[in-house]
């Protein structure tokens, strides 16, 4: 055999090889796709939460979150079709479906007139089991897109019927919000769920007690808020059933041999955000972390069929570590003196108000004093420009401030003075800033790892994000 001949013979042998190295590779699929979405969470709420948990062991630096070691990150970009800076809607439509949409559509196109389909209903049109899970209320933006195609997403009442049109096996966290239309004049959303051949419920015991075999669930935690949310993390007892344990029951339901797709959003680090509520942010993305990590113990059973994807639909708060007040300084330990959250403090100082006997600025002291560790003998000292920031409140409280409106707008957020003020004053001593009480267009962190996690790494739009899960679980391109 001459030269020529055994080049020949060693290059098909090497092409064979890569062929069947290839096919193989393509034929392993995602069998078991996790989708989590930490709405408004940038990489700097990452890395504040990571300094956080380092501080409570008196380090300097960062410990990692279930998923902020995962074997491929990348970043992506998220402007709408028609605004930089984009929305949970628009933003979401691309995570859902790989396509641009503007701001407020619920998975339809620019113009709001063609429907996108959304993986997850993909994913179930290809004989996947698929669930949904929120904090927040089931029918708010991030987990309609994956549902429903609407052309606002303040058609609370339409998403809910297209929830139940979906016919997926599972949702979980909070209830519908406006579960009676608009105007309190329609069929309960819950009961019309009913009909639809879903199980509900609404307590723990009844949660405890779903076991495989019951076909659709509506999973709703035992105590939600006005908007039909669980409550932050921060302000969450035995009574609640917090995000992961959403999770650890859905595996449980979904769990099949054609395999599962399950979009988990932990909504509340955006409203959190919005509030400029550093310590509730990070409780709420420590909440995320905790709920990937059913995900990784999942993955440990099937480790070549599970895909875990991590990542935002956008940057909320132009959250910094790092303020001017305290230059190069932080102690973010100091966040643990925060006992509730902003949402949750204001209603105690309104109710407390509401008291004659209680309506002086000494007592709404004594309060932030208890709620957040500030002032009084035993809280953090105030400083005289500290002290001047809340009687500015106080009296902006009443209506007796020379602020303007759009004063009081930049300082307070459209929020109780008093409030804002105590979460303002506390995160500037941790060395925490915030630069707007809306979103930023910073790009959002993606952490990928399991079969497929090679397609998440670089930097892309965050379009890409679900085309690249697509490839991962086989499925052809979107419609």
């Amino acid at each position: 055999m001459n030269a020529t001949t055994l080049l020949k013979h060693f290059l098909f042998v090497v092409l064979c090889s890569l062929f069947v190295s290839f096919s193989s590779v393509n034929a392993q699929q995602a069998k078991y796709v996790f989708f989590f979405i930490g709405d408004g969470m940038g990489i700097n709420h990452v890395a504040a939460t990571e300094a956080y948990l380092a501080s409570q062991h008196n380090q300097t630096g960062f410990q990692k979150l279930s998923f902020s070691g995962f074997p491929s990150t990348g970043f992506a970009n998220n402007h709408a079709e028609n605004r930089l800076i984009t929305g949970s809607a628009a933003a979401g439509t691309a995570l859902a479906t790989g396509f641009k949409t503007t701001v407020n559509t619920i998975s339809m196109d620019g113009t709001r007139t063609k429907a996108l389909t959304s993986i997850a209903t993909q994913a179930k049109a290809n004989g996947f089991k698929v669930g949904i899970i929120s904090s927040v209320s089931i029918n708010h933006a991030t987990p309609a897109v994956f549902y429903a195609n609407q052309p606002l997403r303040t058609n609370y009442y339409p998403i809910s019927l297209d929830l139940m049109k979906s016919n997926f096996d599972f949702f979980g966290g909070g209830g519908f919000n406006q579960p009676f239309g608009k105007n309190n004049d329609q069929p309960s959303s819950y009961l019309l769920a009913e009909k639809a051949g879903y199980t509900i419920t609404s307590s723990l015991e009844a949660f405890n007690n779903l076991k495989p075999g019951v076909e659709k669930v509506i999973a709703v935690g035992p105590i939600i808020d006005a908007a039909a949310a669980i409550r932050y993390s921060i302000d969450q007892t035995d009574e609640d059933i917090p995000l992961y344990a959403f999770v650890d029951k859905a595996i449980e339901l979904l769990e099949n041999e054609k395999g599962f797709f399950m979009m988990v959003e932990e909504g509340k680090i955006d409203w959190a955000a919005h509030a400029n509520d550093g310590a509730t942010v990070i409780q709420n993305v420590i909440s995320l972390s905790e709920a990937v990590q059913q995900a990784l113990d999942f993955y440990e059973k099937y480790p070549d069929e599970t895909l875990i994807v991590v990542t935002a639909d956008h940057e909320t708060g132009g959250f910094s570590i790092g303020w001017a007040g305290t230059h190069y300084e932080t102690d973010l330990n100091l966040l643990a003196l925060q006992k509730k959250s902003k949402q949750s403090f204001t209603a105690i100082l309104d109710s407390a108000l509401k008291v004659p006997e209680n309506n002086n600025f000494k007592f709404a002291m004594s309060l932030v004093n208890q709620y957040f560790g500030l002032g009084g003998n035993t809280g953090l000292p105030l400083s005289d420009y500290e002290m001047s920031l809340f009687k500015e409140a106080w009296n902006t409280l009443f209506g007796t401030s020379a602020f303007t409106d759009e004063e009081q707008y930049l300082r307070y957020g459209g929020d109780n003075p008093i409030s804002s003020t105590a979460t303002r004053v506390l995160n500037n001593k941790a060395g925490l800033g915030w630069t707007t009480w809306s979103h930023t267009a910073m790009p959002v962190p993606v952490f990928a790892k399991g079969q497929g996690q090679e397609l998440f790494s670089g930097y892309y739009d965050i379009t890409d994000i679900p085309k690249k899960i697509r490839v991962a679980m086989g499925l052809s391109a979107s419609e």
